[in-house]
């Protein structure tokens, strides 16, 4: 595999002058990611993300170890031309429009002026601003800004886009949106390395992820390997269940959880919800859905977290 993005022990130390002690923001991060892929790169707050991205930006040095993208080491100029960048917290020019700003942008990458036109409403189409390209980016609400984010960092047409948090503070359409952004970004042939700590929208677009907790990192690897497929446990939902069958149930199952006349019962195997479900069909109870349950990144990102604190004296 063609390898776009590579970290060799890269590590960045704080010195506190005022408590006298050194803090490891990002410890010894080895890392690699591959052409084409959407990387989610996953920690809770405070866990290095963005200062490991400051790394890879050049916003800060690195203590020591080294990165390299696009086979070229991160000091090497030519590199800003081929990435594309949204910072966690952007600022754009406020008294600018939506295609203004782009313009500004696409004229700092040196692309010519008829042919920024066309980018420019290829860009605000792409990411749902066709209507509002011409209104300031002061009046734009926040999933707006970031879709202009978005498309800033596409001006390029950048063979490795590196976005820290595009979710963050956004709605389910708005998150939707976003994702589908990114998707495209994918398929129109670059490599998306994006930090999040929004799981269930990591899950449904990353090719691979990586875990990030007090800088180390603790997993990383394809989404089915690190969720084996293996089922965790079968979801038996049903109704008009009489009160002694229920308390029967609570003998052959991991929990019940009853919400008026529908009761879901969670089981640890399929035998065991064959019995469930023969049970309810028995007593006149109707079944309503059977639903086996996975691990879920959700799941195991807790899980790492919990582990790490323990480890921590």
């Amino acid at each position: 595999m063609d390898v776009v993005l590579r970290t060799d022990s890269l590590t960045k130390i704080y010195k506190s002058p005022i408590a006298q002690r050194r803090v490891k923001a990002v410890d010894s991060l080895s890392i690699e990611v591959c052409r084409g892929e959407i990387f989610g790169f996953l920690g809770p707050n405070g866990a290095g993300k963005t200062t490991a991205i400051k790394m890879l930006t050049t916003l800060l040095s690195p203590t020591s170890g080294k990165a390299s993208i696009l086979g070229k080491p991160l000091s090497d100029m030519s590199l800003k031309s081929r990435i594309g960048f949204l910072p966690e917290q952007p600022y754009f020019y406020p008294y600018l429009s939506g295609a203004e700003l782009l313009d500004f942008c696409a004229q700092i990458f040196g692309i010519p002026s008829a042919e920024r036109r066309k980018k420019i409403e290829g860009l605000l189409r792409i990411v749902g601003l066709q209507e509002s390209g011409k209104r300031r980016v002061s009046t734009y609400s926040k999933g707006m800004l970031q879709r202009i984010g978005l498309a800033q960092a596409m001006v390029n047409d950048p063979e490795f886009v590196i976005l820290d948090e595009p979710l963050t503070g956004l709605d389910p359409v708005g998150r939707k949106d976003i994702r589908d952004v990114i998707l495209g970004m994918k398929e129109r042939g670059s490599t998306v390395f994006f930090s999040s700590h929004i799981l269930p929208d990591v899950e449904m677009i990353c090719d691979r992820v990586g875990i990030l907790i007090g800088g180390r990192l603790i997993s990383v690897g394809k989404l089915d390997e690190l969720l084996s497929g293996d089922v965790e446990s079968i979801e038996v939902t049903a109704e008009g269940l009489p009160g002694s069958e229920l308390e029967q149930m609570e003998q052959r199952s991991q929990r019940i959880l009853v919400s008026g006349d529908r009761a879901m019962i969670e089981v640890n195997s399929p035998d065991r919800a064959g019995e469930v479900q023969r049970a309810i069909l028995g007593c006149g109870g109707r079944i309503v859905s059977v639903i086996p349950r996975k691990k879920t990144l959700e799941e195991l990102f807790i899980k790492e977290i919990g582990a790490h604190r323990e480890e921590k004296p």
